[in-house]
């Protein structure tokens, strides 16, 4: 079975990593999507989120995973790949509202859809991208909540603006 793993990602985090990794390991594939229509204000474009993604996925230890952009519903986009699992993590209960209220939209849209939620682990489950964005800008310390790869980038673009 397919399986997608939606989201901004940004910037993509130790967290992040985490859900696909255990998502990898349950499904048949892993479709990791990076939404580009969002209505939140992004810090990197739709080709850096992206990039960043694929540079983790390729990390890691498992022949399932792809990452591509969507723009649209994500029901829509699951449709036109033959997937039937959305894979949400959570990270805590003020999540799981909001996670609960979009599966059943999504289930609204399209009944053939299921969505899966993963709670992150003790370790992960306060990082957030906003709190990363926030610390990064602010000159702090990511490197325990975000790939390498991905603290250089934040630094290269919060150095820029000093």
């Amino acid at each position: 079975m397919i399986a997608v793993y939606p989201g901004t990602f940004d910037p993509v985090t130790k967290s992040h990593s985490e859900i696909i990794k255990r998502a990898a390991s349950i499904f048949e594939s892993v479709v990791v999507a990076v939404a580009g229509d969002t209505s939140k204000n992004t810090l990197f474009s739709l080709e850096n989120r992206v990039a960043m993604m694929q540079e983790e996925v390729s990390e890691m230890d498992c022949t399932n995973l792809r990452v591509t952009a969507f723009n649209g519903l994500l029901v829509k986009f699951a449709a036109q790949n033959n997937i039937k699992v959305i894979v949400r993590g959570l990270r805590a209960l003020s999540d799981f509202e909001y996670e609960f209220k979009m599966a059943y939209m999504n289930k609204k849209l399209d009944s053939s859809i299921e969505t899966i939620f993963i709670p992150a682990t003790e370790k992960e489950n306060f990082i957030s991208s906003s709190f990363v964005r926030e610390i990064a800008r602010l000159n702090g310390d990511v490197s325990t909540l975000v790939p390498r790869h991905v603290q250089k980038r934040l630094q290269s673009i919060f150095q820029q603006e000093t």
